[in-house]
């Protein structure tokens, strides 16, 4: 399990050091699960190649101890520092200077969204982050092609010998899939698939990934496969294109019923209720102990009573409980008290079918309105809908 945390300096901390810049500054541990961890302190070590730094490395790192409680049971793996995760980290920030203001970053679909896509901006020094889609390395110039999840369409870098960072094209670091930060003029592109490029000054690599072992390629690939590598699916255009639609709909959702008066209420997810029968539901126990083994548990485990039966008095909850089939009667209660109420959330439904109208997750919308008959109802739900 990979922890990422930002610690305040003990009171021990030597108060003649500089404090650590949160935003810039990142611990990352491993729990090892290790039983003979104890209460212990380590001496922080910086990785290597560490590059803009935005403090001296040498007199506030190196000698730095931090405390390990028993409880945390964690060992450290290493340090990594945000090093070009902003287009201005090598300036870095200075000791004491306050938090800068958080900006909306320029994408992709910012560029190339517009009705002149992106011609409006030529000339301007950009800057943008994203997965490389493709690298064709010629004999003066490499076309890279980069996409950052905003929109299909990729953004396509020129970049020659004399650009900073072309070493990392020719040691192979920037391979399908990695994570780049490329910074570089918009000019009008001479192929005809865009028609605008960015001829880079600047290109970092952040993250690096292997083109032979990387699985995702050009050709298409099937959801079955895809399956199979759930951590990388989203960069595929399937994928992500139905998250931005999905992103759109939930936010118009929430639109529609916010600007009408409602309220949204969170209903659980586990409940004893089976709100009038309205599926088949999945039960949610701990009486099945949990192992590393996967199936191989004894039913003898389970607690029964006398009768032979299941002893829910021994659960969690201390009676049966399932995922919700459905928030309305929660939202019933609410819009008893607070109007208009609406609820917006995962549901499940324990059905066995296999056909494309049975789900066994998926977010359902349910409002609740007092005071109202079915005209307003229907009203409602037209008005939504347009």
């Amino acid at each position: 399990m990979a922890v990422a945390g930002v610690f305040r300096a003990p009171a021990s901390y030597p108060r003649h050091l500089p404090p650590i810049s949160a935003t810039h500054f990142i611990l990352h541990c491993t729990d090892t699960r290790n039983p003979k961890a104890r209460d212990r302190s380590f001496t922080a070590t910086p990785s290597s190649p560490l590059r803009r730094f935005p403090i001296p490395i040498s007199r506030s790192i190196r000698t730095t101890h931090f405390p390990l409680t028993s409880s945390s049971r964690t060992s450290v793996r290493r340090f990594f520092c945000s090093q070009t995760l902003s287009a201005d980290t090598e300036f870095g920030m200075e000791v004491g200077e306050e938090v800068r203001k958080f900006k909306k970053r320029l994408r992709i679909v910012d560029l190339k969204g517009g009705p002149d896509e992106g011609l409006g901006r030529v000339g301007q020094t950009i800057t943008i982050r994203g997965w490389v889609r493709t690298c064709r390395i010629q004999s003066s110039v490499t076309f890279i092609e980069v996409n950052d999840g905003s929109c299909l369409s990729n953004m396509q870098c020129v970049i020659n010998s004399t650009s900073e960072g072309y070493n990392e094209v020719e040691s192979g670091s920037v391979g399908i899939g990695a994570s780049v930060l490329i910074e570089g003029t918009l000019v009008r592109s001479e192929g005809s698939k865009q028609k605008v490029e960015l001829k880079v000054a600047r290109l970092a690599t952040i993250g690096t990934s292997d083109p032979s072992a990387y699985p995702i390629q050009k050709k298409r690939a099937s959801r079955e496969f895809l399956r199979t590598i759930a951590h990388l699916r989203p960069r595929t255009n399937t994928f992500s294109a139905v998250t931005r639609v999905r992103n759109a709909l939930a936010y118009a959702t929430h639109q529609f019923f916010q600007e009408n008066g409602f309220v949204w209420i969170s209903t659980p997810i586990i409940t004893a209720s089976d709100c009038e029968g309205a599926g088949e539901q999945f039960r949610v126990t701990t009486l099945i102990p949990s192992t590393r083994e996967g199936d191989n548990i004894p039913v003898d485990l389970v607690p029964t009573t006398r009768n032979g039966t299941i002893d829910w008095s021994q659960d969690f909850f201390g009676k049966p409980a399932f995922l919700t089939v459905s928030g309305q009667l929660n939202a019933e209660v609410y819009a008893s008290a607070l109007s208009d109420v609406y609820t917006f959330g995962p549901t499940f439904r324990a059905e066995n079918s296999n056909t494309s109208r049975h789900l066994a997750e998926f977010w359902m919308i349910e409002p609740e309105l007092a005071f109202a008959d079915l005209n307003d109802d229907m009203a409602c739900a037209t008005a939504y809908l347009q």
